[in-house]
């Protein structure tokens, strides 16, 4: 498959990317999905750890292909010198660097800050970590799930009389890997606007992201409403804090999420449900009233929803210009006709490494680009798949002496 090259905005940035796991590959897949050539670097023999995760069959998971889409796999050791003069070497062909290793681990190897602009003077290194590059908690250690609690984000999910769950996906990861891409984007508009003209130093190229705070930026005004009234958030289910009524309803066939807390929304929904008494009850005329007595409006509405089905409390609510929806499963979005119709859900064939899956759907590419999402060009590569192109195309070796390459890094971790 070809990209487009009239949708292709990134299209002549090279991004060498030395990151595992999600949050540095998630600012890759990014950058990829519009144009860019991210080039993976990965440890010789098992290559991510990611290529593990979930796996269900074969050698390579569902969830690498995903977030490693659109990339090319290279192989270098980065712990020998031949590999950290390969890497400088890529370095220096590229626009962006992106990682996501443990503070000083870049240093520790050779390849710090100052040794990759000494290779490259105009390029932009984005760093992801859990607390970010300085501080005195830089060089701990920690996963998107430690930064979640630290953030003040795991806190908040949950029921109130349990303790903190966590969401069903890698949010603080996810989360860290779009503001990496963010600010490689913003890092590298600054440069090309300010080409020829203001040099700009190497601290005002280097992006730095921790996981923590990416997390904390999401928790919209828990750190005001605390600073200024002393409120502690509490955990609350299904419920937003301060909102209602908008909450998951169980139906006879399985539940629906509504969000009637709009004011003039609040009359018609409950007209829905057959209870005008609370539309047009006095105490109930603005959010904060209706917050107060929110178990009463949760009772009424999920007296009416346990006796229809989700298409007919769905088909009642949106005639009368409710919002409200199904909590669909990944059965349902595959098959829904609103993702199908801009291209959201993408199939292909895909290798597991033992066998070839026939069909298999992928998430598209957003944002979405004249109406539809751009074609998702390859999924992640197998380990290596790219790394006599790139050692030819990239670095200018010769076909032997790409190969030569190959060999000897294949020989020295055996």
């Amino acid at each position: 498959m070809t990209i487009n090259t009239t949708v292709a905005p990134l299209q002549g940035v090279r991004v060498l990317e030395l990151g595992n796991y999600i949050a540095a590959p998630t600012a890759g897949r990014m950058l990829a999905d519009f144009g860019a050539e991210v080039i993976k670097v990965e440890r010789p023999r098992t290559g991510d750890e990611l290529r593990n995760w979930r796996l269900y069959a074969g050698d390579t998971s569902m969830l690498y292909r995903t977030i490693n889409r659109n990339k090319k796999s290279v192989v270098i050791d980065l712990r020998t010198e031949e590999g950290r003069q390969l890497v400088l070497e890529l370095a220096a062909a590229s626009d962006i660097v992106l990682e996501n290793f443990r503070p000083g681990t870049l240093e520790k190897w050779g390849l710090g800050p100052e040794v990759l602009n000494e290779a490259n003077p105009d390029l932009i290194l984005t760093r992801i970590s859990a607390f970010g590059q300085t501080g005195p908690m830089a060089s701990r250690p920690g996963f998107a799930a430690v930064a979640e609690a630290f953030g003040g984000f795991r806190e908040l999910v949950g029921d109130p009389d349990r303790p903190p769950v966590r969401v069903g996906v890698s949010i603080g990861d996810t989360i860290a890997g779009l503001y990496a891409a963010f600010g490689s984007v913003m890092a590298l508009f600054e440069r090309e606007i300010k080409r020829g003209k203001t040099p700009i130093p190497l601290t005002h190229r280097m992006m730095d992201i921790a996981l923590n705070e990416a997390m904390l930026s999401v928790t919209e005004s828990l750190i005001p409403d605390h600073t200024a009234f002393g409120i502690k958030r509490q955990r609350t289910g299904g419920r937003m804090e301060g909102i209602a009524p908008s909450n998951a309803y169980l139906c006879l066939d399985g539940s629906i999420v509504v969000a009637g807390n709009g004011d003039g929304i609040f009359k018609r929904y409950m007209d829905v449900i057959g209870r005008p008494d609370l539309g047009n009850d006095p105490g109930l005329q603005t959010n904060a009233d209706r917050w107060e007595r929110r178990d009463e409006l949760d009772a009424a509405i999920g007296e009416w929803t346990r006796h229809l089905t989700t298409k007919e409390a769905l088909a009642a609510l949106d005639a009368a210009g409710v919002p409200a929806g199904p909590i669909y499963t990944a059965a349902d979005i595959v098959a829904d006709e609103q993702y199908a119709a801009r291209n959201m859900i993408q199939r292909f064939d895909v290798s597991t490494g033992e066998e070839t899956v026939s069909n298999v759907a992928f998430p598209g590419v957003i944002p979405v680009i004249d109406g539809q999402s751009l074609p998702i060009r390859n999924l992640g590569p197998d380990l290596g798949a790219d790394t006599k192109d790139v050692l030819e195309r990239v670095l200018g070796k010769t076909a032997e002496q790409a190969e030569a390459l190959i060999v000897k890094m294949e020989m020295e971790t055996v």
